[in-house]
C-alpha cells in the first residue's frame, strides 16, 4: 500500500524534475493528455493548468494515492483511473503521454517504449522522467543491508540490476520511430533536513518494497541498520543539512 504522506514528505524536490520535464514539451494545444503513474495528482494538476482545454487523465494503480488526488483536485476537470500502467491502453490516440518517476517500476523497456510511442497521435509526444540513482549509496546500501541480515536468502530476489538503462539505449529504441528526440540527464543536489532524511526519502519509494517483504517485527532493525550506513555515506553538514545528489534521466520524444 502506497503512503501519500510518506511520498510527499519531500514534495518540492520530487516536484522539480516534473516541472523541468514539462518545460521541454513543445506542443501547444493537445486534445488528450495522459499522466502515467500520477500518484497523488500534484503533477497532473500542473498538466491541467497548462493545457486547460485538453482532456486530462491520471492513471495509477494505487487507490490510496488516487483518493488524495481526487480530494485535492476536485475543482479541476481531471479523470482519474485506477489501473496498472503495464496494462493501460488509451481510449483514443494520445497527444501527450507524460510519466514522471513511474516507468522504472516496469520491466522490459525494450518493448514498453516503442509500445507507448505507438499509442501517440501523429506528432504526439512521449515525455518521461525516471530516477537513475540505482548505483549510488542511497540504493546499493539497501542491498548491502539486506544481504548482511539473517533473511538474505529469502529476500534476495528483490536485488536486481538498475531498471533504467543508458541514454544511448533509449535513443536506439526510438531513433526510427521518433521525428524529434530530446534525451538528457540531470544530477540534482538535493538539500534535505531532518533525521535520517535519505532513509525517509527512499522509504517513500524504492525502500518500500523491501520493507513490505519483511515481517513487521523485523522492519525496525532493518531500517536502523540501513540508516546507520546512510549516515556514513551522506553525513549531515554542520548546519544540519544533508546533501543528497540524485541523478535523473529525461526524454521528450515526438512521433
Amino acid at each position: 500500500m502506497w503512503n501519500p504522506e510518506q511520498y510527499l514528505k519531500f514534495a518540492q524536490p520530487r516536484f522539480r524534475p516534473a516541472q523541468d520535464l514539462l518545460a521541454r514539451i513543445e506542443i501547444d494545444s493537445p486534445q488528450t493528455v495522459y499522466d502515467l503513474g500520477c500518484g497523488a495528482g500534484n503533477v497532473t494538476r500542473m498538466l491541467a493548468q497548462r493545457w486547460r482545454d485538453a482532456k486530462i487523465v491520471g492513471i495509477d494503480d494505487s487507490e490510496e494515492m488516487l483518493q488524495q488526488a481526487r480530494a485535492e483536485n476536485a475543482h479541476l476537470d481531471i479523470t482519474w483511473k485506477c489501473q496498472s500502467i503495464a496494462e493501460w491502453l488509451p481510449d483514443e490516440p494520445a497527444d501527450v503521454i507524460y510519466s514522471n518517476a513511474a516507468l522504472h517500476w516496469l520491466p522490459d523497456h525494450q518493448t514498453l517504449f516503442p509500445r507507448l510511442m505507438d499509442m501517440l497521435s501523429k506528432n504526439g509526444v512521449l515525455a518521461v522522467q525516471m530516477p537513475n540513482n540505482f548505483n549510488e549509496p542511497s540504493h546499493t546500501l539497501i542491498w548491502e543491508t539486506l544481504k548482511s541480515g539473517p533473511r538474505a536468502s529469502r529476500l534476495e530476489h528483490l536485488i536486481r540490476p538498475s531498471p533504467v538503462h543508458s541514454a544511448q539505449f533509449y535513443y536506439d529504441l526510438v531513433a526510427k520511430i521518433a521525428s524529434k528526440i530530446d534525451i538528457w540527464e540531470t544530477t540534482y543536489l538535493q538539500i534535505l533536513r531532518g533525521i535520517d532524511p535519505v532513509k525517509e526519502w527512499t522509504k517513500g519509494t524504492w525502500l518500500k518494497q523491501f520493507l513490505d517483504a519483511l515481517e513487521e517485527a523485523d522492519r525496525p532493525e532493518f531500517e536502523e541498520d540501513y540508516a546507520r550506513r546512510l549516515r556514513e555515506a551522506y553525513p549531515p553538514q554542520e548546519n544540519g543539512d544533508t546533501l543528497f545528489p540524485f541523478r535523473r534521466l529525461f526524454m521528450v520524444l515526438q512521433k
